[in-house]
Order: structure tokens, then C-alpha cells, then sequence
């Protein structure tokens, strides 16, 4: 059985892989996600991972697919107690920003879709500057006090404000961020790491990574001169365009071979093994992709291995 961990100083325990939900309702139907979401129960899982935007961009869609598939597998199931639930705020196209009135909005029309009372952990999807972190903070705090959200986190937001967030919390008495999403991974380490990773170690919060696997860059399946048919091959083909890439690509494959894992599995193992992060965010299209990631779970890599991975993404 794995283990659970703390997410920041909150009361919720997590598996340390969360699911991503932003494929669900899009490259995976509903069967195809429920499918999805019973393999990684099965697994043991518990951390299942969306937002209110997904899938907007789709054409047809409006956001909120995600939750609603979401939404219609905890009612089939009947596991709601189960699951810890995140989703985020900010980014769909009618409750855009961060303002009270639309936090609140937000919030209720993910709630519907969720079919649920209450959301485990609420993330500010994207921080909105023109709206001072005071309104905010106080617009999650009642949230968290009329028990529609049990832990409040931040994602794509400045060293500065997420520090400014939590001085207000701290001064007021109010709901404070135990949890930061930041893209976080093996090609792609100059957002994260720096003054976000040391506020996160200073203040107790968790880092729960999203692009894990670098639009699945790191699954090892985007070589050069191989074309892959993907929605996502556009984002993944560009970290081929360096030496960092290749180099990366050929440190996973040594490590790889070692444990007899696979790429994708090492990857997320490498970004489970930094300081500060408690679970990396992974998504499957089928059910066949889930064992690579539910994997990263339980590979423990040794230092030298972390350390060569490291060296090889520097």
C-alpha cells in the first residue's frame, strides 16, 4: 500500500501521483476516462486534479467537461468521501479573474458540475494582478468558512504575491495557501525553481508540479526524425529543438534500463524526489498509460540517479 503524504499544513492526505483531469471530456471520453479514474482507484489513488477551463479551447466546449466527467464518476461510484478533489478557479471563460464576485461564482457553477457540497483543495488557476491579494484571500476564507472548500492553493502566481497571500493570511487569522501548482519538470525548471521553491520551503506549502511529463515529452516517445500523432506533439517536439532535451532523453534512458522502468516513470520520479514537491501531476488518455505513472509512485531512485538526471537538465 503506498504511502500518503501531508499536503502542506492542511488535514489532506494524498497519493503521490495526483491524476490529471485535463484530458477528460476531450482526448478521453467518458468511458474512456471513467476507465481512467477506476484504474488509478484500484491503484490506490486518491488525488484527482482539474479546473473549470477544461476544455474551453476545444472547439464545441465551453469549460467545466472535466468536472462534469468528474462529477458523473463520483456519483456512479458513490466514492466521494474517497477522493480528494482539486480544481481551480480563475480561467474559465465566464467567471474570468479573481475578483470576490467571481471567486464565489466560480466556485458554486464547479461545485454543480462536481455534484458535490464541498471541494477538497480550490486553487487560483491563474493570479490576477488588477485585484489586490486582500480580496482574494477573504473571498477563499468564505469559502473555507461556509465549508464549500476545505484547503485553498495557488497556481501560476509571483514569488511576491504568493508572499504578500500569506502575510495577509497570517496577520488576519484567515484561510492560507497550503499548496502551490507550479509547471514544474525535468526541461522546464526555471519557473519553479529559485524564490517560488524557498517561499514554499519557508512557509510549509506543497508543490504539486503540472506538465509533469513536459506535454509528454519525458514519456521518451518524441525522438528525432519521429513523428508522433498527438494533440500534444507540437508542445512536446520543442524541447527537441536542444542539447538539453536529447541530453535529458538519454539520462532517462540509462536510469531507465536500470530499474526497468519506464521513461515517464522516472521522470515523475525525479520531480517527486525534489525538496518541496509532494505529488506531480500526471494525466492518461486510457487506462493502458496508467502503470508508467502509477509506477512513479513507488520507484525510489538513489542520489546518484536524481543527481545525473539533474546534471544532465542543468
Amino acid at each position: 500500500m503506498t504511502e500518503l503524504r501531508t499536503l502542506g499544513t492542511s488535514d489532506l492526505q494524498v497519493f503521490p501521483l495526483n491524476l490529471g483531469g485535463n484530458v477528460f471530456g476531450w482526448t478521453a471520453d467518458e468511458a474512456e476516462s471513467f476507465a481512467v479514474l477506476d484504474g488509478y482507484a484500484a491503484a490506490g489513488g486518491n488525488f484527482v486534479d482539474t479546473a473549470d477551463a477544461y476544455t474551453y479551447w476545444v472547439p464545441g466546449h465551453e469549460g467545466g467537461e472535466s468536472e462534469t466527467v468528474i462529477g458523473k464518476w463520483l456519483a456512479a461510484r458513490g466514492n466521494r468521501s474517497d477522493v480528494v478533489i482539486a480544481t481551480k478557479g480563475g480561467a474559465h471563460p465566464q467567471y474570468k479573474g479573481l475578483s470576490a464576485a467571481t471567486i464565489k461564482a466560480a466556485a458554486e457553477a464547479s461545485l454543480t458540475r462536481l455534484g458535490t457540497d464541498y471541494i477538497d483543495l480550490y486553487y487560483t488557476h491563474f493570479d490576477d494582478e488588477t485585484v489586490p491579494v486582500e480580496e482574494i484571500i477573504t473571498a477563499l476564507d468564505q469559502l473555507v468558512k461556509d465549508g464549500k472548500i476545505r484547503a485553498i492553493a495557488a497556481s501560476n502566481i509571483s514569488p511576491e504575491r504568493l508572499n504578500a497571500s500569506l502575510a495577509f493570511s497570517e496577520r488576519e487569522g484567515l484561510a492560507r495557501y497550503v499548496a502551490l501548482q507550479p509547471h514544474y519538470n525535468l526541461v522546464s525548471r526555471d519557473t519553479y525553481e529559485g524564490a517560488l521553491q524557498d517561499t514554499v520551503a519557508a512557509q510549509g506549502l506543497s508543490a504539486v508540479p503540472y506538465f509533469g511529463l513536459a506535454s509528454g515529452f519525458l514519456t521518451g516517445k518524441y525522438r528525432p526524425g519521429t513523428a508522433v500523432d498527438s494533440p500534444r506533439a507540437e508542445g512536446a517536439t520543442k524541447y527537441l529543438e536542444s542539447d538539453r532535451g536529447v541530453r535529458v532523453l538519454a539520462a532517462l534512458d540509462r536510469v531507465a534500463e536500470a530499474h526497468g522502468a519506464e521513461l515517464a516513470s522516472v521522470a515523475l520520479a525525479w520531480l517527486a524526489a525534489q525538496p518541496t514537491v509532494v505529488a506531480p501531476i500526471a494525466s492518461a488518455r486510457s487506462a493502458a498509460q496508467l502503470p508508467a505513472l502509477l509506477a512513479a509512485a513507488e520507484l525510489k531512485l538513489t542520489a546518484g540517479e536524481v543527481a545525473e538526471l539533474t546534471a544532465a537538465s542543468d
